[in-house]
């Protein structure tokens, strides 16, 4: 098992920015495929984009295009998330979460084999 780290939440206001940041450990990175899924409260986990190995192809859910952007730097094992444009609705825990299948562009969470402990974005209106 990878393990996995979130840092970068915090508060924003509508409109503002925040790059969430996860590190790798424990496995060789550039063996998974990343995502990002998010939870807000009362409501079931979602996903919100994926990258695969190398970076080059990435897929993201229809609320967030345009305002998020995924990528990942394998040389330091880790992942991202840009957040631009924060909307109020954009509020939860997000996770990222490594599979094993390093080609995939996953989208659900059965695909993803380690998550990390989250981190709270939370925006205010």
């Amino acid at each position: 098992q990878v393990q996995l780290v979130e840092s970068g939440g915090g508060l924003v206001q509508a409109g503002g920015s925040l790059r969430l940041s996860c590190v790798a450990s424990g496995r060789t990175f550039s063996n998974y495929a990343m995502g990002w899924f998010r939870q807000a409260p009362g409501k079931e986990r979602e996903f919100v984009s994926s990258i695969t190995w190398n970076g080059g192809r990435t897929l993201y859910t229809d609320s967030v295009k345009g305002r998020f952007t995924i990528s990942r730097d394998n040389a330091k094992n880790t992942v991202y998330l840009q957040m631009n444009n924060l909307k109020a609705e954009d509020t939860a825990v997000y996770f990222c979460a490594a599979d094993r299948n390093s080609f995939r562009l996953g989208n659900v969470g059965a695909n993803f084999g380690s998550w990390g402990q989250g981190t709270q974005v939370t925006v205010s209106s």
